[in-house]
């Protein structure tokens, strides 16, 4: 390490085609920083496939080795998963830790997890991952040798590592369970009384986190770093003309994923996978911006979240100088908006745009509520947008209302409430009888 107490590294970034990717190994470096390493210098290559011992070919590997021992590296990062065999036998070619791209992360996750659930979680994918590259320690014990006092154990600490690891694993997949099971009960009861759900999805270090603090107000830590929220947030979102929503923030995908983490982290993702609306944040002044897109998508199809319903947020317009807007589809509503998280522009046309989202499902409703009922119009207030209201000759309310299938569920359930309160169609004041 060196004097900031920062492990010293050697970035690899070896691509099977011979088009350069500048993003990817920039993307290799933040990964890096947000890891805690100081970056000493970064080797790219070219190889159609992969050497089966050493995943670098010969030439390589020898740069390696030299450029660890100029540097006094401790660690070498390589930008791809690799096997368990060609992590050992690189490590034993340049004296030196050897972690992948699903190492990298995972170390990064275990650093950020905070709350109870996502430690767990950190745990299980770490360990999965550690499962199948036992294979790189206690080979002193893999053999049982033979003479006196050289005789190996029943069973060798390698088999001990590989069994306590499959206990350890049942026991967390049996505490995720039980804690995935406790959301479903708070999803049920939060069910209970309608109120919409919106996440915040997209690409790390798109300004997510930045953008959540915007629009509620929260202290959700927002850095300049890949992976700097992990644990999700939920706070309350006004709306104009309706209740308040709950937007969740939750944490940035990445590209090639991988699939042990997408599943120790699916009781998180549930929350993205039962939203009402995502809000798919993008950097606008990526020049990647499109592919990264795609591969948020693909990770949304991976947890079945792609039928939901988008709006695409396009963020950090303040640094290429466009200003706020929003593009509607073919009804209207908007489905797009260019906002700037850091200054606060266009903060509002998303507001409006959510609000419209939301609304372009609900049905309208014609109600006649006696003068008795001044509780349950309240509700109608706060959970549905009244469009008109009147009152008869009698006192009567006679209401206009837009509302979602669950609101009227909801409404329906309540022990005030009528089915002779509905009217059929919208009323005309001349055509409704005692108006």
């Amino acid at each position: 390490m060196d004097d900031t107490g920062k492990e010293r590294a050697i970035l690899i970034h070896q691509r099977s085609k011979r088009a350069e990717n500048p993003e990817a190994v920039q993307e290799l470096q933040l990964l890096a920083n947000s890891a805690g390493a100081l970056v000493c210098e970064t080797i790219t290559g070219f190889r159609s496939s992969p050497d089966p011992a050493t995943y670098l070919g010969r030439g390589k590997v020898e740069q390696l080795r030299q450029a660890v021992s100029h540097h006094g590296a401790e660690l070498v990062l390589i930008d791809h998963d690799i096997s368990p065999i060609q992590e050992r036998n690189l490590e034993r070619s340049i004296g030196c830790r050897v972690l992948d791209r699903t190492g990298l992360i995972l170390d990064i996750f275990a650093q950020r997890a905070a709350s109870h659930e996502g430690k767990l979680q950190v745990e299980l994918a770490q360990l999965r991952h550690l499962s199948t590259r036992l294979v790189r320690g206690w080979t002193h014990l893999e053999r049982q040798k033979g003479g006196i006092g050289l005789r190996g154990p029943g069973e060798t600490q390698l088999e001990t590592d590989r069994r306590l690891i499959g206990q350890r694993i049942k026991h967390l997949n049996k505490r995720l369970a039980r804690v995935s099971s406790q959301r479903g009960v708070r999803r049920k009861s939060r069910r209970k009384v309608p109120v919409s759900t919106v996440s915040l999805i997209g690409y790390t270090n798109a300004g997510k986190s930045s953008l959540f603090n915007r629009l509620t107000g929260a202290r959700v830590l927002a850095e300049d770093r890949l992976f700097a929220t992990l644990d999700p947030t939920m706070r309350k979102l006004a709306l104009p003309g309706q209740d308040a929503v709950i937007l969740s923030d939750t944490v940035g995908f990445i590209r090639e994923l991988p699939h042990t983490l997408v599943q120790a982290f699916h009781s998180t993702l549930e929350e993205v996978a039962n939203a009402d609306l995502l809000l798919h944040v993008v950097d606008i002044a990526d020049p990647d911006c499109r592919e990264r897109m795609h591969h948020v998508e693909c990770v949304l199809a991976e947890i079945g979240a792609n039928a939901i319903p988008t709006v695409t947020v396009y963020n950090k317009i303040d640094l290429i100088d466009k200003e706020p807007r929003w593009q509607c589809d073919a009804d209207g509503v908007p489905g797009k908006v260019w906002v700037s998280a850091q200054s606060g522009a266009g903060t509002e046309l998303l507001i409006d745009a959510v609000s419209r989202q939301l609304r372009r499902h609900h049905r309208s409703y014609s109600l006649r509520l006696p003068s008795e009922r001044g509780r349950l119009r309240a509700s109608l207030f706060r959970r549905a947008t009244v469009v008109s209201e009147r009152i008869d000759r009698n006192g009567d309310c006679l209401l206009e209302v837009q509302m979602s299938e669950s609101t009227f569920k909801w409404l329906q359930q309540l022990s005030e409430f009528d089915d002779d309160y509905l009217l059929d169609g919208p009323y005309r004041l001349d055509q409704v009888v005692g108006a």
